[in-house]
Order: C-alpha cells, then sequence, then structure tokens
C-alpha cells in the first residue's frame, strides 16, 4: 500500500508513521498488523480531534470459555484506542506513549457479533494524557466503560 506525501519514521530499525489525525485509516491499521492490536482483530474505523474510534469482533481470539466476550479484550481495546489518541497528539518522532493505567467497570455482555469502543480525551497534559472509553455493542449497549492513563515520555533519553 503506498499513500504519496506520507512520512515515514524509523525507530529501532522499524518503520513506523508519522501519525496525525489526518494519517488515513489504512495506514494506521496497517501500522497495527503483527501485533496484539492485529491480533485481536482491533480496526481503527475513526478518528477526530481528541477522540478515536475501533471495532473488534466477538471469536474465539476475543471470548473467554463458554463464548463470552473477556474482559481483559475490553482492558486491551481501551489501552489501544487511547494509546492511538495519544500518539495522534504528541511528535512521536520525539515522544512515546506508555500506558500506565488502565481501569474498567464491565456493565454487560457479548457473545457475537463486534464491538465498538470509542476513547475520548479527558486531561492532555505535557506528560501525562487521561481517556474515557466506552465499548458498546452493534445495537449500541454500553459492555464496558474504562479510564486509560498515558504516560508521554521523550525518546531515547533526549
Amino acid at each position: 500500500m503506498h499513500f504519496p506525501n506520507f512520512t515515514l519514521l524509523i525507530f529501532n530499525r522499524m518503520t513506523f508513521p508519522k501519525l496525525t489525525k489526518d494519517t488515513p485509516l489504512a495506514i494506521i491499521n496497517q501500522f497495527a498488523q503483527n501485533s496484539l492490536v492485529d491480533c485481536l482483530g482491533i480496526c481503527f474505523t475513526a478518528l477526530g480531534e481528541g477522540w478515536v474510534e475501533a471495532s473488534m469482533p466477538v471469536d474465539q481470539r476475543t471470548s473467554r470459555p463458554g463464548g463470552y466476550l473477556h474482559g481483559g479484550a475490553n482492558l486491551a481495546m481501551a489501552e489501544t484506542v487511547a494509546g492511538l489518541g495519544s500518539m495522534l497528539m504528541v511528535d512521536i518522532q520525539e515522544f512515546d506513549v506508555f500506558g500506565i493505567q488502565v481501569s474498567a467497570n464491565h456493565t454487560g455482555s457479548a457473545t457475537e457479533g463486534m464491538v465498538i469502543a470509542r476513547a475520548d480525551i479527558v486531561h492532555q497534559g505535557s506528560q501525562t494524557h487521561v481517556w474515557n472509553v466506552e465499548i458498546k455493542n452493534e445495537a449500541g449497549k454500553l459492555i464496558s466503560t474504562g479510564r486509560v492513563t498515558n504516560m508521554i515520555v521523550k525518546r531515547n533519553g533526549k
């Protein structure tokens, strides 16, 4: 896949896109390949100023024994959408983003279909970002609500 006028950055012999809210979703989803995000089937679907959305299937990768969506999959999805949100807000040539706290309340269940997460920024500081994340089923029923705190750290001790 090739996108003209799109900047790629190289860190530790790996190529990363320079992310902004205008980065095509196809590039962001390609960037997530061969990671936990990809293994769980998470796909970024929309983003804007201070928010990110993604979907995740309820299937054998994301379910606990018995077929219910695993709470840990919800937490991974919450940290994923909030992490991308923070990456879009900083210069990733200069800063890295690390999730330092994730918590959630699971208020519903799902056994099939897709769940959709939306992360909204609550606090955008110079060293931390705090996000609220809601995960809903395709009918709009709340499945999980969470909070993610990301730490913004200078790369390579710069």
